[in-house]
């Protein structure tokens, strides 16, 4: 390892007689395996020895570093931060008590029930089980049972989140909907009482009360021309910009693009929905084709990873999380007033676009992935251009 990071003998040597030899090798090779660069490691690898001698790592060997501690004598954020993963690579920071709420063994049953007998994605459990233990601990209730929650309590606290804390009544609506789903299972094991399923009511939502605003297509096409440039954050983010706006794709699916579903001899992409993990098939634009092939074969770092988009600095891997912000800077940098500025502002412009174009609102609910028809027949109402039509018919001697 040290003789490939140092040209210098002296500081091969420094670094080989150096305590916690071993230790050191695997922190910097399991960095460098997940794509950290040479010149970073050789900056890394003096930081180590220093942070042993701070710390007093060889001399007090059983003793736990604390956090305090790291933040009092690190001052540089990034210094601050490579000491706590080398202290916690050794095992010797002090981590925070895990909080395990009450209920986790009666939502891990229900998360299990919800994969095995009903099939539901893992993004619909992971958000359902995360919401669940925030709302449970907000009724206050005293140890894991159920049965002392009413609906009286439920009410009180979706009062509370609507009107003192401003939550919005689709939101409440939502939380309703979930909760109603955890209790008729939570009656159906006998963990609370009956009926208090049926007695859960969120505020009432109107069906397309409001609607699905996205940028127009000319400022798509201008948010693709920003990224005709050799940076390498354009080269990536230009074909999840296309994939987002062209083929309408959830961010989800974007992120869950992996190298095998792009079919290159066949000209076909390959997308998991999001909502029903069923694949769908659509041709591949050329367009589009040859904005993923230039990420790839330009700026795609090397890595085990089998999804296409990745992180370009180490670690390396695939963006989940990222794609949020990587889409709202560049919206915003276009200043538009858009009530969301995510990827799926994107989708709806898909959508918009599509109508605009002559196609049927089953045509679009396909193109989009949409199991329920409802899901489309929103986008109607921002066809003005069809409603100005409609306006200035002549009626003549109908009336």
């Amino acid at each position: 390892m040290f003789d490939k990071l140092f040209r210098r003998v002296h500081a091969v040597k420094r670094h080989l007689a150096g305590p916690l030899l071993n230790q050191r090798v695997a922190f910097l090779t399991t960095h460098a395996n997940r794509g950290v660069s040479p010149r970073t490691l050789q900056v890394n690898a003096p930081k180590l020895l220093e942070f042993i001698e701070t710390f007093s790592l060889v001399r007090q060997p059983n003793r736990i570093i604390r956090r305090e501690e790291v933040k009092r004598k690190i001052g540089d954020r990034r210094l601050r931060s490579l000491a706590t993963r080398w202290l916690r690579f050794l095992h010797r920071l002090e981590e925070p008590p895990v909080l395990v709420s009450p209920y986790a063994t009666k939502i891990q049953a229900f998360a299990d029930y919800m994969k095995q007998e009903r099939g539901l994605s893992p993004v619909t459990i992971q958000n359902r089980c995360q919401l669940l233990p925030r709302f449970l601990d907000r009724l206050g209730m005293v140890g894991d049972s159920l049965r002392n929650i009413t609906p009286n309590r439920i009410d009180e606290v979706l009062r509370e989140m609507a009107n003192q804390e401003g939550y919005a009544r689709v939101t409440i609506h939502s939380w309703a909907s979930e909760l109603r789903t955890f209790f008729r299972y939570a009656e159906a094991r006998g963990w609370c009482r009956k009926g208090l399923a049926a007695c859960i009511r969120g505020p009432r939502v109107f069906a397309q009360t409001s609607l699905p605003v996205g940028p127009s297509w000319p400022d798509v096409r201008h948010l693709f021309e920003m990224t005709e440039t050799d940076r390498p954050a354009d080269i990536r983010d230009r074909p999840i910009l296309m994939l987002l706006a062209i083929y309408g794709l959830r961010a989800g699916e974007v992120n869950r693009l992996r190298l095998e579903d792009f079919d290159w001899e066949r000209e076909l992409l390959t997308v998991t929905s999001s909502k029903t993990r069923r694949p769908r098939t659509y041709p591949l634009i050329r367009s589009v084709g040859d904005a993923v092939l230039h990420y790839l074969r330009e700026v795609r770092p090397q890595s085990s990873h089998r999804e296409v988009f990745l992180t370009l600095l180490a670690p390396i891997r695939p963006l989940r999380q990222a794609l949020w912000p990587i889409v709202s800077k560049r919206l915003r940098s276009l200043n538009l007033s858009l009530p969301h500025y995510g990827p799926h502002a994107l989708r709806h412009a898909c959508a918009a676009h599509l109508l605009s174009e002559g196609l049927s609102l089953k045509e679009i609910g396909d193109h989009l992935g949409h199991v329920d028809p409802e899901a489309t027949r929103i986008y109607a109402k921002v066809d003005l251009i069809g409603l100005r039509q409609v306006a200035d018919f002549e009626l003549g001697g109908l009336l």
